[in-house]
């Protein structure tokens, strides 16, 4: 407890740090304010003692742009991810993160992607800005699961985001976080120190296939995944 009572005092003023003096580089490039949340999210991993093991980067291709799928254990995912993933990305995330006072603002400046799942037709234009960002060469993030896992467990995967990757037929990199929920449970504010594992897997194709081939691609994604979880492959896609 103690140590979850330091990481919050000093990760909290960090983060305000980051956010007043990382938002006025937005206006230069949002690039700059992404790659200084990654310096953000390396200092948040040390601070809860975390390390980080990323395996696998010999797959990606940073000469073009790919819809990164991980699954969802814990908040932590989000500093693991930003600190794992080369590059620049650009997050598709629930629209209440973007009410958050400062934070969401944040977010905007660097052009990620709120999604009202609620709302058919505004979840339809956010996959519509994600397709115009992938177009113009930027890699997206999109949790299939679309929520934490209370215990650790695959959810199924939502068809959203194969769909968004279908018809930008950009190819999709299936990611395995493990480890993450064990530092961090949903429903709990507490930290633990321990390793977390991303591993990214050779990205799988969209380019010529069809609305129609959706639930083949979501298994293709899922497999990798659920092996390097030693978790069964099946799922009912929601």
């Amino acid at each position: 407890m103690f140590r979850t009572l330091v990481a919050w005092i000093v990760f909290i003023p960090w983060t305000l740090f980051v956010i007043l003096t990382g938002v006025p580089l937005s206006f230069i490039n949002p690039d700059w304010l992404h790659a200084y949340a990654k310096i953000w999210a390396r200092f948040g991993l040390a601070l809860i003692g975390a390390r980080l093991i990323v395996e696998g980067t010999e797959h990606l291709d940073a000469s073009r742009p790919v819809v990164y799928m991980p699954n969802h254990q814990s908040n932590v995912d989000i500093l693991a991810l930003f600190a794992g993933i080369p590059g620049q990305f650009r997050w598709m995330a629930k629209e209440e993160l973007f009410r958050i006072p400062l934070f969401g603002y944040a977010m905007a400046r660097t052009g990620y992607i709120s999604i009202n799942r609620s709302d058919r037709r505004q979840a339809a234009k956010s996959m519509a800005v994600a397709a115009q960002r992938i177009a113009a060469g930027t890699s997206v993030v999109i949790f299939p699961e679309g929520t934490r896992s209370t215990d650790g467990r695959l959810l199924p995967f939502k068809k959203g985001g194969f769909l968004l990757a279908l018809s930008a037929q950009t190819p999709i990199v299936p990611v395995a976080i493990d480890g993450s929920r064990d530092v961090m449970r949903k429903g709990r504010l507490a930290f633990r120190p321990g390793d977390i594992r991303i591993r990214f897997f050779p990205a799988v194709a969209t380019a010529g296939r069809q609305t129609a081939d959706r639930d083949r691609l979501i298994e293709e994604v899922r497999q990798p995944i659920a092996a390097a979880l030693g978790q069964p492959v099946e799922d009912s896609a929601a």
